[in-house]
């Protein structure tokens, strides 16, 4: 069963800039298809980028595109979410996630298995 720990978050001011790191722990990381998700004080859970296996499919959510990139290192066991041009509206807790069920989009928490304890990130205006 993998563990996935985040971290990189933080407080940062508006139109700063973060990279979110996901380390994989106790199985084949470099077999797995992604995801992150962010929740917000109040709100559920939604999701923000996804990652195929092998890092040759992407997918934003349209409120982070052209801002986040997600990557992964499969020699490190590692994911990225790279935030750039963050606004008040990016604070939340980010989760990384296994994906672990297919024929949807794999935008949906009900999609995704083995869930880190997730990392705060805080922009201030």
């Amino acid at each position: 069963q993998v563990q996935l720990v985040e971290s990189g978050g933080g407080l940062v001011q508006a139109g700063g800039s973060l990279r979110l790191s996901c380390a994989a722990s106790g199985g084949t990381f470099s077999t797995y298809n992604m995801g992150w998700f962010r929740q917000a004080p109040g709100k559920e859970r939604e999701f923000v980028s996804k990652i195929t296996w092998s890092g040759g499919y992407t997918d934003y959510a349209d409120s982070v595109k052209g801002r986040f990139t997600i990557s992964r290192d499969n020699a490190k066991n590692t994911m990225y979410l790279q935030m750039n041009s963050l606004t008040p509206e990016d604070t939340a807790v980010y989760f990384c996630a296994e994906r672990t069920a297919f024929g949807l989009r794999g935008i949906t928490e009900a999609e995704y298995s083995y869930w880190g304890q997730g990392t705060q990130v805080t922009v201030s205006s």
